[in-house]
C-alpha cells in the first residue's frame, strides 16, 4: 500500500473505500458493512465517508464495519457546508461521531464551500481539533482561488488537504 505524507507527518492511505451510495437502504447494511471489512482485510486501512451519505447511513454502516478494529483505519468523513459554522459543525460532528462509533475523525472535511465565511469555518475545525474530536481536517472541492482565500484567514494554513474532484 502505498502512503502520503501529511503536513503533520501522518502518513496517510493513498487508497481507501469510499462509500458513497452506501447507507441508503438498510436492508444492505450488513452486506456494505462486510464489503469494507473484506477491504480492510485486503489491506485497505482508510475509509472515506460523509454525513451526507445516506443521510448518515454510510457513516452507520461504516461504524459497524470498524467495530473492533478503529485503530488500524484511517477514518476521512465530511461535514455539510450549511453545517460549517461554528457551532453547528460542533453538533454535526458529535452527530457523526456517534454513527462512526468511535471518539475522533482522522481527517474531517468541509464537503464543498457555500455561504459560511472561512474564518468561522477554521475557527470550528480548530476547536474540534483542540477537543480531539478530529485529529486534522481539510476541504474539497476548493478551487486555486478558494485556497488563496482560506490561506489568507488566521489558522487557514493549517488544512492538511484538498480534496479535489474532477470528472
Amino acid at each position: 500500500m502505498r502512503f502520503l505524507p501529511l503536513p503533520d507527518g501522518t502518513m496517510a492511505p493513498a487508497l481507501g473505500l469510499g462509500t458513497w451510495g452506501m447507507g441508503e437502504r438498510g436492508a444492505n447494511a450488513r452486506d456494505e458493512a462486510a464489503a469494507l471489512r473484506l477491504g480492510l482485510d485486503l489491506g485497505m486501512s482508510l475509509i472515506d465517508t460523509a454525513e451526507m451519505y445516506g443521510d448518515g447511513g454510510a457513516e452507520e454502516v461504516v461504524g459497524a464495519a470498524v467495530k473492533g478494529r478503529r485503530d488500524d483505519v484511517f477514518i476521512v468523513s465530511k461535514v455539510y457546508p450549511h453545517n460549517a459554522a461554528r457551532k453547528k459543525m460542533a453538533a454535526a460532528c458529535e452527530r457523526s461521531l456517534q454513527r462512526l462509533g468511535t471518539d475522533r475523525i482522522d481527517l474531517y472535511l468541509l464537503h464543498w464551500r457555500e455561504d459560511v465565511p472561512l474564518l468561522e469555518t477554521v475557527e470550528g475545525f480548530e476547536a474540534l481539533r483542540e477537543a480531539g474530536k478530529i485529529r486534522r481536517w481539510g476541504v474539497s472541492n476548493f478551487d486555486v482561488a478558494d485556497m488563496e482565500e482560506l490561506w489568507r484567514v488566521p489558522g487557514g494554513t493549517a488544512c492538511a488537504v484538498n480534496r479535489f474532484y474532477t470528472i
